[in-house]
């Protein structure tokens, strides 16, 4: 039986949860990602993985709800999804040459118990110096508009860094998997564990 539902549309995050071997279900929630006057980072992810959790939560009785959101930090600046390739080339132009923190916030409820645990990873990339005509053509290639920090880890992204200094890769592209894998076990969920029951 399948009892785990990520709530996200992104094709990267199932790509993710693909390499844990366990099935699940997914849904996109629809949600305000607006953040809040005067929210830190940190609040401002706990608060979406656990709103985008909790709006796939009813639909999924007795199951384990996965929710997950990222914002870049720069200079003590909230920065989300470009949208647009201008603003994607001028996030990167910002980040030349420059260190970059990304916080996941990861959310896991558990609809059986009610119970729930909300947390985030943090991640520091060190952009490359780069000139405008490698942004221009890495946005190209690339379009990186739903990213938060303009560009793909898991893609043509690499070629931008200098170094990624960070616990687990994995918290870059959008899923914190050791932590993850973590609370899947303080739920009752093993990875490692039988699927056949």
């Amino acid at each position: 039986m399948t009892r785990l539902v990520l709530a996200s549309g992104s094709r990267w995050r199932r790509q993710l949860l693909d390499r844990l071997g366990l099935p699940y279900a997914w849904a996109s929630p629809d949600i305000d990602e607006t953040p809040r006057a005067g929210e830190s980072p940190q609040a401002l992810v706990h608060r979406l993985a656990l709103a985008k959790a909790s709006r796939v939560a009813d639909d999924h009785p007795a199951h384990l709800i996965i929710g997950s959101d990222q914002v870049a930090v720069f200079a003590g600046e909230i920065l989300g999804k470009p949208g647009d390739a201008a603003a994607a080339r001028a996030q990167l132009a910002r980040f030349s040459g420059n260190r970059v923190r990304f916080l996941t916030g990861l959310a896991l409820i558990d609809t059986a118990s009610g119970r729930h645990r909300v947390c985030h990873e943090s991640y520091d990339v060190v952009f490359r110096t780069l000139s405008e005509a490698e942004i221009a053509t890495y946005v190209a290639r690339e379009r990186p508009l739903d990213s938060a920090g303009s560009f793909r880890m898991e893609g043509l992204g690499i070629a931008l860094f200098e170094r990624l200094e960070g616990d687990d890769p994995n918290t870059l592209i959008g899923l914190p998997l050791i932590r993850l894998c973590a609370l899947l076990r303080e739920a009752g969920l093993d990875p490692l564990g039988d699927q056949g029951s």
